[in-house]
């Protein structure tokens, strides 16, 4: 995980930048691939959502367990700019706990800008920096249309999950496609600064994780290539907003340890109160003293991560 991660700084030369190596784990597969679910759809909306996943093929972790008779979990991990799906895969630490908890995990990749960085094309502050206008939506849409149409997906627990450009991204597909998610994380992303941009057609229930020592997604908010992003409060608040929480942020008694470069239990956990249900629920996970790349604590980062998701299902 030490030399990972130091691979993940040294790609950081340009804003949201990460990298690394796959850790494998699981039954992993190429998105597309036919494995005992549901029949796809033959609709023209189906045909357009195959011809994205043929142009943009995607890593699937199946875990051993899996069942095509149960429904299923499906986590989305979307990686930072500079990084790949494999990548995040690795730095995460996802596949084992995929296989603990049974769920699907789709590890897709971005496209590559004229740097040749791959990137999600997530808000205006992140990070189409060469303007491509690639619909990142429409393509993440297709890969949830795809796991479904081949493996039992739970549509009540669908899950979207990323790192720095791939947490922005998550949060737009909080924002456009809210009849789908159920729940995101977001380590050192953040929403739009116009909440007016983002017009979710239901709750989703978000996790905010940021350290506030940050140095490329500042904490507090900010902004580079003429795109401005929000404070880690304010995305949260945003979000709070938006679900109907009518309390304010107010810190538990729960610490966490998720950065092994920080003191024990660094990372202090908030919540809003007064939310309506337990699907729009909002959290901000502060990790203090951390940087951009947390040394992310091993088991304890994706199992406390995955804790959260499970625990916010649609209703």
């Amino acid at each position: 995980m030490k030399s990972m991660r130091a691979m993940l700084l040294a790609a950081m030369l340009v804003p949201g930048g990460c990298g690394g190596d796959d850790d494998g784990g699981g039954g992993e597969d190429d998105g597309g691939d036919d494995d005992g679910g549901g029949e796809p759809d033959a609709s023209p909306d189906a045909d357009a959502s195959g011809d994205l996943i043929e142009e943009r093929p995607y890593g699937l972790v199946v875990p051993k367990a899996y069942d095509p008779r149960t429904p299923t979990p499906l986590v989305l991990l979307l990686h930072g700019y500079t990084a790949s799906g494999a990548v995040q895969l690795a730095y995460f630490g996802l596949s084992a706990v995929a296989e603990e908890q049974t769920l699907l995990l789709a590890y897709p990749d971005g496209t590559v800008d004229g740097n040749n960085n791959p990137f999600w094309n997530a808000t205006d502050a992140c990070c189409d920096f060469f303007g491509s206008g690639v619909d990142d939506v429409a393509y993440l849409t297709a890969v949830m249309d795809d796991v479904a149409a081949n493996y039992n997906v739970d549509p009540k627990r669908v899950f979207v999950v990323g790192h720095s450009n791939g947490g922005f991204m998550s949060h737009r597909m909080a924002c456009d496609r809210a009849d789908r998610v159920a729940a995101i994380a977001s380590l050192a992303g953040a929403t739009w600064s116009d909440p007016a941009m983002c017009q979710p057609s239901e709750p989703v229930a978000v996790l905010q994780v940021h350290g506030d020592d940050d140095q490329v997604i500042l904490y507090g908010g900010g902004g580079f290539q003429g795109g401005v992003y929000p404070a880690a409060v304010d995305t949260v608040g945003t979000w709070a907003e938006k679900n109907g929480c009518s309390g304010e942020l107010e810190a538990t008694d729960t610490r966490l340890d998720l950065d092994a470069d920080v003191k024990a239990d660094e990372t202090r956990v908030e919540r809003f109160a007064g939310c309506p249900s337990v699907s729009t629920e909002v959290e901000l996970w502060t990790l203090e003293g951390a940087g951009h790349v947390p040394d992310l604590v091993q088991p304890t980062w994706p199992a406390e991560m995955v804790e959260f998701l499970l625990a916010h299902a649609k209703e």
